[in-house]
Formats: structure tokens, sequence, C-alpha cells
């Protein structure tokens, strides 16, 4: 029975793993070097010292997939958007669990306070990423024609957006500075 979990130290090789998969054969992400493991671990903790949700999905004691959100830009007023981020491993494909595990992020990023999750998909031809935030309740907003090279070719990107709790119906409750 696959398990979604917050992600653990422990992980990290198995998270580096299958991104260095995406880095080197996929177009959802742009990077062109796979960070090392160790930058994963730093990439990890920024992501959990901001209060936001770092998940893998896990089957049989194996991570088979990883995800994340991060703010969507570091200015003050963009503090309740976050970008998800999530990569599974080849053998997870096809399986339900990116599903699982992109539900359960947006429902934590949710109680982390974030009212707008982004999503910046690498390559327009990406369907199964579209597929699985439009089945997800994420709307397209549009694409950015040829704003990456990488394989020799240029990709486009795809944004989404999914509303989550009082989204843009309600102002948010800030805190007055003392």
């Amino acid at each position: 029975m696959p398990l979604i979990r917050p992600s653990t130290a422990q992980d990290i090789p198995a998270i580096a793993a299958i991104y260095r998969e995406h880095v080197l054969h996929g177009t959802g992400t742009f990077e062109i070097e796979p960070p090392s493991a160790e930058e994963m671990a730093q990439r990890r903790a920024d992501v959990l010292a901001k209060g936001l949700p770092y998940l893998v999905a896990e089957e049989n004691g194996q991570v088979l997939g990883f995800a994340y959100c991060n703010w969507f830009k570091p200015r003050p007023a963009y503090r309740f958007s976050a970008e998800d981020s999530i990569y599974m491993a080849t053998a997870a494909h096809r399986r339900g669990l990116g599903r699982a595990l992109l539900a359960e992020l947006s429902a934590r990023a949710q109680q982390a306070g974030v009212r707008k999750l982004i999503a910046v998909i690498g390559d327009s031809a990406n369907a199964a990423s579209i597929g699985l935030h439009r089945a997800l309740g994420f709307t397209s907003v549009g694409t950015i024609a040829a704003c990456g090279w990488k394989f020799d070719r240029w990709l486009d990107i795809v944004l989404m957006e999914k509303p989550l709790g009082w989204a843009q119906h309600q102002a948010p409750q800030i805190e007055s500075p003392e």
C-alpha cells in the first residue's frame, strides 16, 4: 500500500536519484546538470524552513516520488502563492501515486497558509503533468513559448493555477506589526 508522508533526511538519496533522471532525460525541469544529494538536501531544508510541505510517496520502503512547494516569488505580496513541484520515478508512472502525492501536497500547502498553487510545467508537450494538474483542479492560465533551451530545442512552459481555501474571495488574516 503506498504511503504519502513528509520527507526525511534519509529520503535525500532517493529524491536526488529520481530528480537526476528527470534532469538528464526529461523536459519537466529545465535544469541541465543534476544537483548533488547535498544540494537537494539544502533545497529541502530551505522549503521546510519556510514552513512549507516537502512530501514523498513510498511503497514497500522505496521512495517512488516527491513533491514540494516553494514561494512563487520572494516579495512579501506573493506570500500566499506557492509553486508546486512533483517528480515521480519511472516505476511509479500511471499508478495514481502522482495524483495522491499532489492532492496531499495541495492539502498541506493550504494548511500552511498557501492560497494559490501555481504550476510552471516544463514543455507544453508534457501531457502527463498537464493532465495530472488538470485532474486535481488546476486551470491553464497560459503558455510561454520557447523560453527554455534543452536537448537542442526550444521548450515552452505551461502555467496553471489552483486556488486553495478562501483564495481570492476573502482578505487574508494578516497580523499587524507591533
